[in-house]
Formats: C-alpha cells, sequence, structure tokens
C-alpha cells in the first residue's frame, strides 16, 4: 500500500512540475504539450486516488 502512495505523490509532482514548465514557456507549442501531460498526470493521480479509496474502504 505504501508503494502506491509513493506512486500517487510522484504523479502529483509530475503533474506541478509539468504545470510549472507550461507556465514558463514562450514557445506555444511545448506550453500546449506540458498543460496536456499535467493534465493527464492530473487524470491519472486522481485515478490511484480512486482505487487507494476503494482498497482502504474495504475490511
Amino acid at each position: 500500500m505504501k508503494d502506491i502512495e509513493i506512486q500517487l505523490e510522484k504523479l502529483r509532482t509530475e503533474a506541478i512540475d509539468c504545470a510549472l514548465i507550461a507556465r514558463l514557456s514562450t514557445d506555444v507549442g511545448k506550453r500546449e504539450l506540458f498543460t496536456k501531460l499535467a493534465e493527464h498526470y492530473n487524470v491519472l493521480a486522481a485515478e490511484v486516488q480512486k482505487a487507494l479509496a476503494g482498497n482502504t474502504a474495504k475490511p
């Protein structure tokens, strides 16, 4: 379970990093790419969080 939490934190960190790169980028293509990557990492993190919540709810 701890491994999944570590991976979840890594996904969240990647999302934050990609969003930061997108905001700082002066290149439109890179900005769009890193914005999409940040969104994708956020979706993945949300799915992992949902799976974790489902596992902890079971006895």
